[in-house]
């Protein structure tokens, strides 16, 4: 393991009097300020030559730096030393004895994944440590981008990576993000011309459209997660190619929705894709692969299930078998083979097409009705008939199961989730004068 200073924490009280001192005093910039939800604090990083200080002010009373303010003053609260494998790190520390806070990362400022060393393993200094997500923010220090910078984001596309609640009946849903990537907009969008969805989808300069990855909670009877994202056991030139940024992923939105995976009983998947069920697992700090939602069962139709320990030259770069494989070994896998309540008012439909056992998720209570599309309509640029992904493998069953599924959503007024749209987590489908289009839905 080797760590590099990144940054100092100072714990503040007076955040007026600590940047009269640090900006006007010292003449330091105060980059602008981040909250980080799960920790009710606020960071104000300094850049201060090739490391940074973190001014810390408490957002709320009962947070870990309001109690040390009023234990032990404002002051030096911890020294963050980064790392590039902080698994890796973690588990070197553990055996050598070191005690940790953090036997696992959590999501921390700037994107990055941090864990904190306890004090008496460290001569009296709290120390934290940190890795880069892949395509987080990154601090040159001097202000300059670094070598290893993503590329930017397409300042023509809305991007929206809140977490989002919303309530069918008795059902609370909330649409979560585990990031953004691109893919070729030509397989995105099948027969239809380039001069028609550019307009909706504007393409980089590798005719990449950006896409999000939207997981669904749901809470009723338990707690299920449909979907999981891409996850990160990707490498770089993956991440490269595909145009990943998880600058904002599953671990900070769930941990903004207030729960944790080991909060998830029951994990539902739409297929096994690596953009949807990649987050079904995680590699730990010895380098096994195990499932990352430690209490749930993991459901998955049979059918796809073989598809995807069965793969041939048209799917094999979709199927990825360590994000789905492992769950066997684990024991937590529950195949279903038909259509079937999953959990009081959650049921599971088969719609074939992006796959020939891809399904959606139908949302009951209440006399209301929400679903979870995913590969049948995954943005709402495809909510036409004729807009149908390049890359289905049956289109013409995917072409059968939209026009059935519009239908019944306008009929029924359901509400809509698209779990790859940049922009717009859930909607309704209207039709006027032969036109049809969606109308966000506001959480």
């Amino acid at each position: 393991m080797r760590a590099t200073l990144d940054h100092v924490g100072i714990a503040v009280k007076d955040l007026a009097a600590a940047l009269a001192f640090y900006r006007d005093a010292l003449g330091l910039e105060i980059d602008a300020p981040e909250e980080v939800s799960s920790q009710r604090v606020r960071a104000h990083f300094v850049p201060v030559g090739e490391s940074k200080l973190e001014l810390l002010e408490a957002t709320a009373p009962d947070s870990a730096i309001a109690k040390y303010v009023e234990k032990r003053g404002p002051g030096l609260h911890h020294i963050t030393l980064r790392v590039e494998d902080l698994h890796a790190a973690l588990a070197q520390l553990k055996a050598r004895g070191t005690r940790l806070i953090d036997e696992q990362p959590r999501p921390g400022a700037e994107g990055a994944l941090v864990a904190f060393i306890h004090p008496s393993s460290a001569h009296g200094v709290l120390v934290e440590l940190k890795q880069w997500a892949v395509g987080g923010r990154r601090s040159s220090g001097g202000g300059g981008q670094p070598a290893t910078s993503p590329r930017p984001p397409d300042p023509s596309v809305t991007r929206d990576a809140r977490v989002q609640r919303f309530s069918v009946g008795d059902m609370e849903l909330t649409s979560l993000c585990d990031g953004f990537f691109r893919l070729d907009g030509g397989s995105m969008f099948g027969v239809v011309p380039k001069p028609l969805w550019s307009k909706k989808a504007p393409a980089d300069d590798r005719n990449r459209i950006t896409l999000a990855m939207r997981p669904l909670i749901i809470r009723g009877m338990r707690t299920m997660i449909i979907d999981a994202g891409l996850g990160d056991k990707d490498n770089r030139e993956f991440h490269e190619i595909y145009g990943v940024d998880r600058t904002r992923n599953l671990d900070h939105t769930l941990a903004e929705a207030g729960l944790s995976a080991e909060d998830i009983d029951i994990v539902l998947a739409s297929h096994l894709h690596f953009d949807n069920a990649g987050g079904f697992t995680v590699r730990d700090g010895a380098g096994r692969i195990r499932p990352r939602f430690p209490r749930a069962q993991y459901v998955v139709r049979r059918g796809e299930w073989d598809d995807a320990l069965q793969t041939h030259e048209r799917n094999r770069a979709s199927y990825l078998a360590d994000n789905y494989a492992p769950l066997a070994d684990a024991g937590v896998l529950q195949l279903v083979d038909d259509d079937q309540t999953i959990m009081p008012g959650v049921k599971v439909r088969r719609t074939g097409g992006h796959t020939m056992h891809h399904q959606i998720v139908v949302i009951e209570s209440g006399g209301k009705t929400a679903a979870f599309v995913a590969g049948m309509m995954p943005t709402p640029a495809h909510a036409p008939d004729a807009w149908i992904m390049g890359c289905d493998l049956y289109p013409m069953d995917t072409l059968g199961a939209k026009k059935q599924f519009v239908k019944e959503a306008m009929a029924k007024d359901i509400l809509v989730f698209f779990e790859h749209d940049p922009a717009v987590a859930a909607g309704y489908i209207r039709e006027q004068d032969g036109k049809r289009r969606v109308v966000p839905a506001v959480s």
